[in-house]
């Protein structure tokens, strides 16, 4: 029997990069010559395709559209011994620009894959397109709300202590409707999450913040200021994650920046406010 065409998305496929790892990629639109390439965040059991597999198939079409399980996560490698987390990732994904020969690309980013998306940038400029970035890690730094914010707080302590339980506080913390968090994507994400490989790479990409010798990469607002990209940043109001007060650095700092915010909406603007999100970022992606 013949596969459909979001069977065939849904399914992915693995690719090898130079370096030994390799990159699981879910791919559509492949008619399209603009590539936009899909970078989800970094919450216990996230994957590309738990992040954006609704929107995976409105974007393609009409970009080419790439929904990569970064390093770490989902059915990609899962190396612990590596550098700052951000340069390690946009590495992997230049390998995978380079194998795929793809001279250039849109990134968005949701949290830890903005964070990506925006290291990627920094470091291959000519690589990078236009940057849409949902509440951004690394980037964001908050002016009134406190360090840990509430959802890292509770990221920190399904870490130390992993349970189900501990995983849907967290989860609930990720959106503005906790209608969304099912019982049902509550039991996947716990699955992948605490696989002893997924759990060694969590641990492993944690510590990669605080490694005296590399952790100022993952300070991206220091670096902010160079980004010549233009860069639409999206955040909900009620994000719990990383606070909507984090954004007004990135706003000052980016010089080609613009600022959209999303109220009754968390830190998952792309399932919370589905049909705006894609309208919003298609035309800024085109225009």
């Amino acid at each position: 029997m013949t596969a459909t065409s979001a069977e065939v998305v849904e399914a992915g496929r693995s690719v090898e990069l130079p370096s030994g790892l390799h990159l699981h990629v879910h791919e559509a639109g492949r008619e399209h010559d603009t590539t936009v390439v899909m970078l989800h965040g970094g919450g216990p059991g996230a994957s590309a395709w738990s992040n954006f597999h609704r929107n995976v198939a409105v974007f393609a079409e009409r970009f080419h559209v790439l929904a990569v399980d970064q390093v770490g996560f989902g059915r990609s490698s899962k190396p612990t011994e590596h550098g700052q987390y951000f340069t390690h990732s946009a590495s992997a994904l230049r390998e995978l620009f380079d194998v795929l020969e793809i001279d250039k690309a849109h990134l968005l980013g949701n949290s830890l894959g903005g964070g990506t998306a925006v290291r990627f940038a920094l470091n291959h400029p000519d690589r990078a397109g236009r940057l849409v970035l949902m509440g951004p890690g690394g980037l964001s730094l908050n002016v009134f709300a406190p360090d840990p914010t509430e959802g890292v707080g509770k990221l920190m302590t399904f870490g130390m202590a992993p349970s189900r339980d501990a995983l849907a506080d967290f989860l609930r913390t990720m959106v503005h409707d906790k209608s969304l968090i099912t019982d049902e994507l509550i039991d996947e994400r716990f699955a992948a999450a605490t696989t002893p490989e997924s759990r060694a790479a969590m641990k492993a990409m944690g510590a990669s913040f605080a490694q005296p010798d590399t952790y100022e990469e993952g300070l991206l607002w220091r670096e902010a200021h160079r980004l010549r990209q233009r860069v639409l940043l999206v955040w909900g109001r009620e994000d719990r994650v990383n606070p909507l007060d984090g954004a007004l650095l990135a706003l000052k700092l980016i010089p080609r920046a613009q600022l959209h915010v999303f109220g009754g909406c968390g830190h998952w603007a792309q399932l919370e406010k589905f049909d705006e999100f894609n309208r919003i970022t298609q035309d800024f992606l085109v225009d």
